[in-house]
């Protein structure tokens, strides 16, 4: 699996520690920018070609893209068909999440591991000015690992989006 990775000036310096990490753990990454600090610069430019690339190749390929909030990054990327952006703004504003049952989780990374199990998210959208470079860390990992569930419901919803 290959990944690919983007931002914007908020992004930058965390886009390319995150570059970094991946490479240490044996991922295969494309850095589709920016390739310089720019502060002028606009993340549509960057994401879109994220995720275009994550849409023509789904299977076979995650993205990971960072901003200041997150949320523009995802917003754009979530314009491609095919794409499932979840954003991730750290686990200290994730404070006791609960499930559909009503039962609470003490895990702060709970909304990445139900976007990848149920949504099969392919893009995760980080949040720069609400996470530490150790926390990014994490919840890259974290995204990369968790498998989807494959279960028909999910499936359904999917394919419902994509319709």
């Amino acid at each position: 699996m290959k990944i690919y990775l983007g931002g914007d000036h908020a992004g930058f310096e965390l886009k390319n520690k995150i570059g970094e990490f991946l490479r240490s753990l044996g991922c295969e990454i494309e850095d589709l920018g920016p390739y310089i600090l720019d502060i002028n610069d606009d993340y549509p430019d960057f994401v879109h070609e994220v995720a275009k690339v994550i849409a023509n190749n789904p299977k076979q390929s995650r993205g990971v893209i960072i901003g200041g909030s997150g949320q523009g990054e995802a917003m754009c990327a979530n314009r491609v068909p095919g794409v499932r952006a979840v954003v991730f703004y750290g686990p200290h504003l994730a404070t006791q999440p609960v499930d559909a049952a009503g039962r609470q989780s003490d895990d702060p990374y709970e909304v990445i591991r139900l976007a990848r199990e149920h949504n099969d998210a392919n893009i995760l959208s980080l949040a720069v000015r609400f996470l530490t470079e150790g926390e990014a860390k994490q919840a890259v990992k974290i995204f990369l690992e968790t498998l989807f569930s494959d279960d028909a419901r999910h499936i359904r919803r999917i394919k419902k989006i994509d319709d």
